[in-house]
């Protein structure tokens, strides 16, 4: 469905719709997206799970373990390669902080962060635990592919609650791509000056094609994603960087026991980095032009504390909307925003809606 909205030019004209300043606050908003998810990978952010203060530094406020200490040693060797502008900075920071993890589990024996059914470790690492594989080589298993039932859900679930999930899916798809694409394009120094990176149209179709493979395959959705602008931070700038990104996940299929050496905390210090360079396009937004400057500031607010890029899209296209009526500047508003606007407030109204249809 969304490579039809694509063929037909539908989503590339909300794309050209949405304001200048909206698609530079989308950059600067996933640019502290990837930070938070870097510090939450890391252990520095976690969530409390009670009381009124949802996240908090550490464990009970305190940095804890040695996967903490790991990554700030790793976030400071990048920061300082980056300074001083070492190609490379960031795959040799993910290179030599995994070597330093592996030895540090290899003395002081931490093990996982959390292991079934219920046993948790706050000072254990985060996700992979660093060691040396028996095997470099794993036998890769297909089984799933192909797995799949078109119109299952509806038989499960009913066509109406069916709908419901395909629109939400749907919708945020569509934007999430549409953010990591103008993200990624700005960070790069692609995009022209009305925020559009070349080839825009081409983008979208193979982002179309990819998520219905995905689906195809039975894993989650094959789309655009954020982390890429790690690659851009690295100096990546034409396709070929894409071609060996995805030589190498093809490669990983086979190497996933060499892949499950890095630990979290040795690569996200990448996140911490090209978010910083990300946000310095916070610059380009017209702070004193409130009609703009509030909606940009609640995409950048709500994205990184909803964990959710289209939440964050969602908030600044409804705002926009908002403001444009009651200040009188209908006029200035795309007609596809009008459209965008209210499929926003049905989606974050979804909930009692889908209990009104259902109920």
């Amino acid at each position: 469905m969304i490579l039809l909205l694509v063929l037909t030019g539908f989503r590339k004209a909300v794309f050209d719709a949405v304001p200048t300043t909206l698609k530079t606050a989308i950059s600067v908003g996933i640019g502290l997206f990837i930070t938070l998810i870097g510090l939450v990978d890391a252990g520095v952010v976690r969530r409390t799970g009670a009381g009124p203060v949802p996240v908090e530094l550490g464990a009970g406020g305190q940095l804890l373990g040695w996967p903490v200490l790991v990554f700030c040693i790793g976030l400071l060797l990048v920061l300082t390669l980056y300074a001083r502008k070492v190609r490379g900075a960031i795959l040799i920071g993910i290179a030599v902080t995994t070597a330093l993890a592996i030895v540090v589990e290899a003395v002081v024996k931490i093990g996982p962060a959390f292991t079934p059914p219920d046993n948790i470790n706050p000072a254990g690492w985060q996700l992979n635990v660093p060691a040396l594989p028996d095997s470099v080589v794993a036998t890769p298993d297909f089984s799933l592919l192909g797995e799949f039932s078109l119109f299952g859900s509806f038989a499960q679930v009913g066509a109406i609650t069916a709908c419901l999930l395909v629109f939400s899916l749907m919708l945020a798809d569509f934007f999430d791509t549409m953010g990591t694409m103008t993200a990624i394009g700005a960070e790069a120094g692609l995009n022209d000056a009305h925020g559009t990176p070349p080839g825009a149209q081409r983008i979208l179709i193979v982002d179309s094609i990819a998520a219905a493979a995905g689906g195809a395959a039975s894993v989650s959705s094959n789309t655009s994603y954020i982390e890429s602008a790690a690659g851009v931070g690295e100096g990546a700038r034409t396709g070929l960087a894409s071609v060996v990104t995805g030589v190498c996940f093809l490669a990983a299929t086979v190497l996933s026991p060499l892949v499950g050496v890095i630990p979290y905390e040795a690569a996200t210090p990448a996140l911490v980095l090209v978010g910083f360079l990300m946000m310095t396009q916070v610059r380009n937004i017209d702070w004193d032009d409130v009609g703009v400057a509030i909606p940009a500031f609640l995409t950048i607010a709500v994205m990184p504390f909803t964990y959710s890029i289209t939440a964050g899209i969602g908030a600044g296209f409804v705002s926009y909307v908002a403001l444009a009526v009651v200040s009188g500047r209908v006029a200035r508003v795309h007609p596809l925003m009008w459209l965008v606007a209210g499929l926003f407030v049905v989606w974050f109204a979804i909930g009692p809606i889908s209990g009104w249809l259902t109920g």
